[in-house]
């Protein structure tokens, strides 16, 4: 399975060009479409990224478990009540490595995401998120605190 580690923030060009970090790219390299997929994230105020073959495996599940259902009908003609397939789907974009590992970042992602000149990215495991850095800075200084907290409580409650 691909991972995605670290954090990188990488300068974005006037046409909307960045560079995906190498390791992301490394991990990207047995993919059949050499890209990213990407979509404005549904939870944070960023941009979500997987390769290719992450969209097929969440289709081809959602597949086998509506045949082995029994709900032909739903395999044939949608529905079946997975919004969040269908939704992913739908506002996904594929976007092509160039010959020097860039991507273009489509307008509306990167103004969802607050993304104008740097681009912060953000290994989440066999994901990772684009965001503007001054925003993750905020993100991830605030969920650090937020389990130092509650180590702290989970200590306190051991007795130690």
């Amino acid at each position: 399975m691909t991972s995605f580690l670290s954090t990188f923030v990488n300068k974005v060009d006037r046409k909307g060009r960045v560079s995906v970090p190498a390791p992301f790219r490394a991990a990207l390299q047995g993919e059949a479409f050499q890209g990213i997929v990407a979509y404005t994230s549904l939870s944070d105020p960023a941009i979500d990224a997987f390769g290719r073959s992450v969209l097929e495996e969440m289709s081809r599940r959602r597949l086998d478990q509506t045949m082995e259902g029994g709900d032909f009908e739903a395999a044939l003609l949608g529905g079946g009540g997975d919004d969040l397939v269908d939704t992913i789907m739908a506002m996904a974009h594929e976007l092509p490595f160039d010959g020097e590992g860039r991507i273009v970042l489509p307008a509306a992602l990167a103004e969802g995401a607050g993304i104008t000149e740097r681009a912060a990215f953000v290994g989440r495991g066999p994901r990772f998120q684009i965001w503007s850095p001054e925003a993750f800075e905020a993100h991830q200084a605030s969920a650090v605190e937020r389990l130092r907290a509650r180590l702290s409580r989970r200590g306190q409650g051991d007795g130690a």
